[in-house]
């Protein structure tokens, strides 16, 4: 079964929907720890009331990035997991560790990346009149925000809409589309060619393709 371990810096949302649905069945993967960098985030309280191993690595414990990044590895690394996910960890990680987990480093982003990346995705898109918002599973590279998108999903935008309105619909298709990917990892079926993913279509008993619905819309 395919390990994963989470990183967080705050409540940890994505997260507690991934651990709910490992615990339903949902989800066919084993969660061996969740990190944070720091020690107050309210994410790691969920993570233990779930039975999953937590530790911090607090970022303000270390004089440079590197030294942090090289910590953070350390304690990723004796966890051996097959997946690393970013979710809600406001850490920029540097080219060296993420290289380290190419191909099996995912996060998830608040914006149809490459629009808005960066913080206060919600309030450019409103201050930018788009009509359509949404977000974005993706593997990370070395460039923030960036990287071969995995599976989007849009919102619309409304005309009553505020920061926080368009925040909790977006919120509500990243717990669907991060479990989605998650899965797929786990299931084996993303491929990355040509630095674009592709997903490879389940079959069932008679051998016949499934074409999996789109969470675009």
């Amino acid at each position: 079964m395919t390990s994963v371990v989470i990183l967080i810096s705050g409540r940890g949302s994505n997260m507690a929907s991934l651990l709910d649905a490992t615990a339903s069945g949902a989800l066919p993967v084993r969660i061996v720890g969740v990190l944070s960098n720091r020690p107050d985030a309210q994410g790691l309280q969920t993570a233990a009331a779930h039975g999953v191993l937590t530790e911090v690595v607090d970022h303000r414990l270390f004089a440079e990035r590197e030294a942090f990044d090289a910590a953070l590895a350390e304690t990723i690394d004796r966890l051996a997991p097959d997946l690393v996910v970013l979710a809600g960890f406001m850490r920029i990680l540097g080219d060296r560790f993420v290289r380290r987990y190419e191909g099996r480093l995912i996060n998830i982003h608040p914006s149809l990346l490459p629009a808005f990346p960066g913080l206060h995705t919600h309030r450019r898109a409103l201050a930018e009149g788009v009509r359509i918002h949404g977000c974005t599973v993706h593997f990370v590279t070395p460039d923030l925000d960036h990287g071969p998108v995995i599976v989007q999903a849009a919102v619309p935008v409304l005309d009553q809409d505020d920061e926080a309105s368009l925040a909790a619909r977006v919120l509500v298709q990243e717990h669907q589309i991060y479990l989605l990917a998650v899965r797929w990892f786990a299931e084996g079926r993303l491929r990355l060619r040509d630095g674009r993913v592709r997903l490879d279509a389940p079959q069932d008993d008679s051998g016949r393709l499934i074409v999996p619905q789109s969470p675009l819309g």
